[in-house]
């Protein structure tokens, strides 16, 4: 069941007194991109007091999106949503997740204006960057005070994004909280689905790790910001074990009873330039922010327990489920 719903007006001409009160203590959520992220937040959320909205990029989405409960706008980044001005004078939170377009953001670009003006219940912003922006650390443990120094376009673009949002709470005092993720897995995205849909081979580079999170302890870490805007502003969203690809594919071909796929050296390997540009950096990143300063208690800690949750799941893995 979805975790918000769409409270409709009265029909009476009557004024409510207990009808008012109830719209005046909603919290109104607005997502820009409502997918896998966004979803799970919401899906958290207490629907007695969320209220939630946001944008997809088809119609054929926002048609799913509204039937599963979620007020859905189209968003294709052209020109603002219909009824901008209406739909941000009673948020009171806002998501933003689409990437940025080159150097613009272009949820920013064709609607700051609304949010700006037309926004006065609006008290949080939370924009969900990337680990990206830090660059490459060849391995070395970095929290959030390592200089930003991001080494590919993505990374570039993100940065970007992140300084306009900054400055858009700079501007107008709302407060503004940058998200630092790593790769998201979840139900539906993770090394058991990727087996399962016949990837034949791991890729093997000396010293790679990467860094995770479970997309469960991704909204669970929103919420709580959310309830605490004045913290931060910058926080590591990952789990707390940063690990080499194979590992975690090998981990997931156990539990499904299957062989661990061939290993490739990542320098004869045949990959697409994006493929092989995440490896161009490796960095292991802490996570204490997120623990001390918003009390989060990660229940998937490191891959090996998010797997095994989803390992539950899927009638196909090889693991006592009683």
């Amino acid at each position: 069941m979805n975790g918000c719903r769409r409270f409709h007006k009265a029909t009476s001409d009557r004024i409510d007194l207990r009808y008012e009160e109830k719209v005046f203590c909603m919290n109104r959520l607005f997502c820009f991109g409502t997918g896998f992220t966004a979803q799970a937040l919401i899906a958290r959320l207490d629907p007695a007091g969320w209220n939630c909205s946001g944008t997809c990029r088809t119609a054929a989405k926002a048609v799913s999106l509204t039937q599963s409960g979620i007020d859905t706008y189209v968003f294709d980044g052209k020109a603002p949503i219909d009824g901008a001005r209406d739909v941000f004078s009673s948020a009171t939170h806002v998501l933003v997740s689409i990437p940025p377009a080159g150097n613009t953001d272009l949820a920013l670009k064709h609607h700051q204006a609304y949010l700006a003006a037309s926004a006065p219940n609006l008290k949080w912003i939370g924009y969900l960057s990337t680990i990206g922006v830090y660059g490459d650390h060849h391995g070395a443990w970095i929290d959030e005070s390592a200089d930003a120094k991001p080494v590919s376009p993505r990374g570039e673009a993100r940065l970007s994004a992140e300084k306009l949002w900054q400055g858009f709470g700079a501007k107008t005092g709302i407060p503004v909280q940058i998200f630092r993720l790593p790769g998201i897995y979840g139900p539906g995205r993770n090394a058991l689905t990727a087996l399962k849909r016949g990837k034949s081979r791991s890729i093997v580079k000396p010293g790679q790790v990467f860094n995770r999170i479970h997309v469960s302890d991704l909204a669970a870490v929103l919420e709580l910001a959310m309830n605490s805007p004045e913290k931060g502003p910058i926080f590591n969203v990952v789990d707390d074990e940063p690990a080499p690809p194979q590992d975690v594919t090998a981990f997931a071909a156990g539990l499904l009873g299957m062989a661990q796929p061939e290993l490739v050296d990542f320098d004869a390997a045949e990959m697409s330039p994006m493929a092989r540009s995440f490896y161009g950096e490796c960095k292991r990143v802490h996570n204490d922010r997120i623990k001390q300063e918003l009390g989060a208690r990660l229940m998937y800690p490191t891959y090996r327990e998010g797997l095994l949750a989803l390992c539950r799941e899927d009638p196909d893995c090889n693991l006592d489920k009683s």
